[in-house]
């Protein structure tokens, strides 16, 4: 099998307790392989992993949703790459940052927010505001929520509607992504996050503490979705599934191009942008353990939802495993 060492990787991820379970999907042009083994839970019950359950996908949220959502909106004419943060927000004093800045975490953005994790919405968002660019702005990527927690702002502001809101019409409706949403009804079907000390287990709810507390307004994390979406939605990005009133071809393209001020060819809109063989693929991972990987010079793409959270957090080998799993997939994918 072409993909043995990928699936064999992931194996060893929940055979050494890495992770509890893994849901993945192997696109190959018109080849699917998809799997599911391991856990969904294993404190205070220990509950085997099922086909179709729902993941917190944490950032991914930025790539499946916020992306696209301010892409419609460039594509529209209603925002455009060079406008100011301030232009939307006149309280924020770095009038430097652009939405390009945002897009590709460019922006720099320094300051501490005391107790951040505990305030009332209406003081984290004005917290927020308060925050500025450091030196860097444009030269190197910080990746930081704060990015897309601003653009989905932004889209609130233009459209007058919550950004969650905005992306389930706007984007996770017209891209048939049916089981996608911020709020899961049936919790059951969800896979479990952290398991916090006094707190219990975060089954259905955001695990990210911003996400918690700023609700409809966060465009950083929020999502839940299940693997055979976001199959479908990697199936479009690759050029699969077509949706020609959703984005123009030459915007998907540009997804797979730099589009940092600086030209440091390490992130596109949204996405971390890579090269293999000479080639560009695109990638972005989620905190509570997802990932997703498109090559479409290979015509390839990997999707890898975990609940590496669980039971908590503290997980040291998931990051390096992770790596490994990502070489190891754009290896094969390019034989």
């Amino acid at each position: 099998m072409k993909y043995s060492k990928t699936i064999a990787k992931m194996h060893q991820f929940v055979d050494a307790g890495i992770i509890p379970g893994v849901s993945f999907g192997i696109l190959d042009n018109d080849e699917e392989i998809t799997d599911y083994f391991g856990q969904q839970e294993l404190v205070p019950n220990r509950i085997a992993l099922h086909p179709g359950e729902l993941y917190d996908l944490a950032s991914l949220t930025k790539v499946v949703g916020t992306t696209n959502l301010i892409l419609r909106l460039l594509v529209t004419g209603k925002i455009s790459l060079d406008d100011s943060l301030s232009t939307y927000f006149p309280e924020w004093q770095s009038t430097q940052v652009t939405i390009r800045h945002l897009l590709t975490h460019t922006s720099d953005i320094v300051g501490y927010i005391p107790n951040r994790n505990q305030l009332p919405k209406d003081q984290l968002m004005s917290a927020l505001l308060q925050l500025k660019s450091g030196p860097d702005i444009g030269k190197v990527v910080h990746y930081q929520d704060y990015n897309f927690i601003f653009l989905g702002w932004i889209a609130t502001k233009v459209l007058g509607k919550p950004v969650q809101k905005l992306i389930n019409d706007y984007v996770l409706e017209p891209l048939e992504l049916g089981q996608a949403t911020f709020q899961p009804q049936d919790i059951t079907n969800v896979v479990p996050t952290e398991n916090i000390p006094g707190q219990g287990l975060i089954r259905g709810t955001v695990h990210d503490p911003k996400a918690r507390i700023l609700g409809a307004d966060c465009g950083s994390a929020g999502l839940f979705d299940s693997l055979s979406d976001l199959m479908h939605f990697s199936r479009w990005v690759l050029g699969d599934v077509q949706y020609p009133d959703f984005l123009p071809d030459e915007w998907l393209d540009q997804l797979f191009v730099d589009q940092t001020p600086g030209h440091m060819n390490n992130r596109s809109f949204g996405w971390i942008l890579r090269s293999y063989a000479g080639h560009p693929y695109i990638l972005h991972t989620g905190y509570t353990g997802t990932l997703i990987v498109i090559d479409r010079v290979a015509h390839t793409g990997l999707i890898f939802l975990s609940n590496r959270v669980h039971p908590d957090a503290g997980n040291k080998m998931f990051l390096p495993s992770r790596s490994e799993l990502i070489r190891t997939f754009i290896t094969e994918a390019s034989q």
